[in-house]
């Protein structure tokens, strides 16, 4: 990246070339990614820098705001009518030994020493890439969407201090912290908008742009040879079987909790029984476009609802700082036993005269769900829950730093057992769409998942971020296993854009890419999903070309790169076992 200086006035060019000088004496082979405690010591780096500009109140500088050149001396916080000046020193004397000076005390709620701790950290970029990884970001249409953002949280901040403040921060040789990155900015004195700042905070977190960082490496790293594909036929198309649907209204007395669920068939159906898990807020017809295509290749599926957390429960929930107020702890329980009591009922109902008798392979079963469905069949496939690492993870359950996957599975912590074990035997294979996986599992549960398992990824989902939820996940796996990334995707680009929660699709940070956009998306989800599933018949072999990189790449397009691997190359590897 190029940066342009020359509007800046003659003091600038000499701490910029002293800046870049003692840049040029970092390491050659310093990591992207580097912590003051090594490689991100406890936690990353990237987190610390983050949460200590967003708890200070400066949130939207942190984020790659307005961030400065010519040492800016004070910072203006305003919210509402109010006003409140205050020098940098002063909040860098509280960075090093927590005193509050007078200008500081009307915040002093907000400047813990929690705060002040992290204020001091310090994370190190390798110059090499920091140009390449500001540029990636701030290039991308999600970047351009946050300099529109930051713009309002920022009063006169441009896309040029953006970029030129934030390569200088990041260049430092003692490396970048939050009072490195205020001083910085191209001005004297910086105004932030506090309550947009909030705002922005809301949206964007740790988590994301630490996938955002891992971006350019995945597309370089998981691209297939230069080779067209040219199979014989396209599992993305439908079949040429006319599919039936039945809806059933189950009722589990014992748990007093009625189970919807569509049955989708044709006249000869075989093989295994498929059933689809959706996430927090949708419905049983959020895939159900993938539903319809399985039948029409021959297979039975059954696309259930779960009453607690589908779009009418979400509709009588309330949010608060509490993610149980949204989501009931026991929905992480519920929700995978919802799927084993369908499996028992649809058991009885294969051996009773009907149109679905001989048609319900429940005894070798394929489980399919999406974000908090992806959870549902991870635990079905065997993944251990590990509460006590969970309940340490969310003691600091703030939206405002953590994903939205990450505190929504903060409800999960108020259950009372230790560890929990929902693994159902007749579930064979799992496919795990942009699943919510980051921490409920803890450090060792997905490693109990012997099965067959598919995880789907998106680059630009802010909700469930990839390194977090799929990439470590998909790690720990023990099983063979898939990884399907699309680069360029979204968290509900894999949804029936008939079936969108309008609700869950606004995010003003990330837009979702959904539609017509994401048609390419879609296509490999039938493609892959179908070639998946038929590895448990007879016609393994002639499905197996569909799970590859050569058949995940050719349905790529334009600023949806998508790709599919079996393992993670050692670069990214070495990123995503990092604490």
């Amino acid at each position: 990246m190029k940066l342009k200086l020359d509007w800046f006035r003659g003091k600038t060019f000499q701490r910029l070339a002293l800046k870049k000088q003692a840049a040029s004496r970092l390491p050659q082979h310093t990591p992207l990614l580097k912590g003051s405690l090594g490689i991100y010591g406890k936690a990353s780096g990237v987190r610390y820098i983050a949460q200590s500009l967003l708890w200070s109140g400066v949130i939207a500088l942190s984020w790659g705001a307005a961030t400065p050149v010519l040492a800016a001396e004070r910072l203006t916080l305003r919210l509402g009518p109010f006003e409140q000046s205050v020098d940098i020193e002063d909040l860098e004397e509280f960075a090093k030994t927590g005193k509050l000076s007078t200008s500081l005390k009307p915040y002093a709620p907000l400047l813990t020493p929690q705060v002040q701790e992290m204020l001091s950290r310090r994370l190190q970029i390798d110059p090499n890439l920091a140009d390449k990884f500001i540029d990636d970001l701030l290039r991308s249409p999600n970047g351009e969407q946050l300099i529109k953002q930051i713009r309002v949280a920022v009063p006169n901040s441009s896309v040029e201090q953006v970029r030129v403040g934030l390569a200088l921060a990041m260049r430092q040789a003692n490396g970048m912290s939050a009072i490195s990155f205020l001083r910085a900015y191209p001005d004297e004195n910086i105004t932030v908008d506090a309550s947009s700042a909030i705002a922005i905070a809301l949206q964007i977190n740790a988590p994301y742009l630490q996938s955002q960082a891992v971006t350019s490496l995945l597309e370089r790293e998981l691209s297939a040879p230069n080779s067209s594909f040219k199979p014989s036929f396209d599992p993305a198309a439908a079949g040429s079987k006319m599919v039936h649907k039945q809806t059933l209204a189950l009722q589990d007395q014992r748990r007093n909790r009625t189970i919807p669920a569509d049955i989708y068939w044709n006249d000869t159906t075989t093989g295994p029984l498929v059933v689809i898990s959706h996430g927090f807020g949708a419905n049983r017809e959020f895939l159900g476009y993938l539903a319809r295509h399985l039948a029409s290749h021959g297979l039975t599926v059954a696309a259930i609802d779960h009453a607690d957390s589908n779009i009418r429960g979400l509709s009588v929930a309330s949010i608060g700082s509490n993610p149980s107020n949204l989501l009931p702890a026991s929905e992480f329980v519920e929700r995978p036993k919802d799927i084993s009591f369908l499996l028992d009922q649809l058991t009885q109902l294969n051996q009773q005269p009907g149109p679905l008798q001989g048609r319900l392979n429940t005894q070798q079963v394929t489980a399919i769900g999406h974000s908090l469905g992806g959870y549902t069949v991870l635990a079905l496939a065997g993944a251990e829950l590990n509460l006590d690492e969970l309940r340490q993870f969310c003691k600091e359950r703030s939206v405002l730093s953590k994903a939205g996957g990450d505190w929504l599975q903060c409800a999960a912590s108020e259950l009372s057992e230790r560890r929990v074990t929902l693994r159902d035997q007749r579930v064979v294979q799992a496919i795990a769409l942009n699943p919510v996986s980051g921490n409920i599992f803890g450090k060792n549960g997905l490693a109990k998942v012997t099965i067959p398992t598919l995880i789907w990824t998106s680059t630009a989902d802010a909700l469930t971020p990839a390194l977090t939820h799929q990439l470590r996940p998909f790690a720990k796996l023990s099983g063979s296993k898939y990884l399907v990334t699309a680069i360029g995707g979204t968290h509900l680009s894999v949804g029936d854009p008939g079936n969108l929660n309008p609700e869950l699709a606004k995010n003003t940070l990330v837009p979702e890419i959904t539609g017509e956009k994401a048609y390419p998306v879609r296509q490999l989800v039938r493609g892959v999903s179908l070639a998946f599933i038929k590895q448990l018949t007879p016609e393994a072999k002639t499905y197996e070309p569909f799970l590859t990189s050569a058949y995940a790449q050719s349905l790529s397009a334009p600023g949806l790169n998508l790709r599919l691997n079996t393992q993670l190359p050692p670069s990214i590897s070495a990123f995503v076992e990092l604490p």
